[in-house]
């Protein structure tokens, strides 16, 4: 009798110092997202490490911790960690059948792999991603996937491009084939957050329509999605979004041979980077600005410009 009441004690025991471990893991993780979400990653990766260390058994749980380690560790660009945490949270995913959460692990594993510039491998990841939002009639993750998917040729097509030394339009072809699968999926994207109402989302989806079109050399479709871009950017009252928008349209109108529009495009961007108090925003500003007075044969105004563009650089 005796050893049956210690059975039962060391069976209370172990059940209470489990119950007290699945809360601490559980309390860590909750401080690791709340110093995310005030944009400490390092902290909030810290108290993640943490919870994984105590352990729990709930793996529903740990494949969240795994996600959201992946994000803080993409985010203080520690890339081979992210993809060893995504890599964790996948495994777990397709242990328990959580579809959906295959699919967002697929989808964190396709982004960092093109931060890492494993193009082909990006885009199989986010195709799995896609596939698995439309067998599960998840439209949000379809949008999600179907940028995804545009930013990894974009990226592609971006880095194919700077090795290439032609102006925009004059690529070769298989860039120009890159870039324009990218615009297919950014289409793609803007219809279904459309649909979606999701304005934020439309905005991100306007501006990288009007990269890709700038990029191939359409520049009356690329001003045009920047226009788009620029309306919701005021509409959100983001202000680095709207100063990306002018200097996207400056550039595009010079393509046109539109100098005078583009100067007042670029003094757009001149004046919203001094107010981000963004350097380097500023000083490419005034070297846009010297460069297109250049191009208008107002040389002492492009003299100023270029001037006010050293004296920032060799700040």
């Amino acid at each position: 009798m005796a050893l049956s009441t210690n059975g039962v004690d060391q069976d209370l025991a172990s059940k209470r110092l489990h119950s007290r471990m699945e809360a601490s893991c559980l309390e860590l993780a909750l401080e690791g997202e709340r110093l995310c979400k005030a944009r400490d990653f390092k902290g909030g990766a810290a108290f993640f490490e943490a919870a994984v260390e105590v352990g729990t058994e709930d793996l529903k749980t740990l494949s969240a911790i795994y996600s959201q380690l992946g994000n803080a560790y993409f985010y203080l660009k520690e890339y081979a960690k992210a993809l060893e945490y995504h890599r964790h949270d996948l495994t777990l995913a397709r242990t328990i059948g959580d579809r959906i959460g295959e699919g967002k692990a697929s989808g964190n594993l396709g982004n960092t792999l093109k931060v890492l510039g494993r193009f082909d491998e990006a885009v199989v990841c986010c195709q799995r991603h896609l596939d698995i939002s439309r067998e599960q009639g998840d439209k949000v993750g379809e949008a999600r996937a179907l940028y995804n998917i545009g930013n990894v040729f974009h990226a592609k097509g971006k880095q194919q491009a700077w090795g290439s030394s032609q102006d925009p339009g004059d690529l070769p072809h298989d860039i120009i084939d890159t870039l324009q699968k990218a615009t297919e999926f950014y289409e793609m994207n803007l219809s279904l957050v459309k649909e979606l109402g999701d304005r934020a989302a439309q905005g991100r989806a306007f501006g990288n329509l009007g990269n890709t079109h700038y990029l191939l050399g359409n520049f009356v479709e690329a001003i045009k999605f920047h226009r788009e871009r620029l309306s919701i950017a005021k509409e959100f009252g983001d202000k680095a979004a709207e100063r990306r928008a002018y200097s996207n349209l400056g550039n595009a109108l010079i393509f046109l041979g539109q100098f005078n529009t583009a100067t007042e495009y670029y003094r757009k961007t001149l004046q919203l980077s001094r107010q981000l108090k963004d350097r380097v925003m500023e000083a490419q500003a005034c070297y846009s600005l010297g460069n297109t007075y250049t191009l208008l044969q107002a040389y002492d105004r492009a003299i100023d410009y270029h001037l006010k563009h050293l004296l920032i650089a060799t700040d």
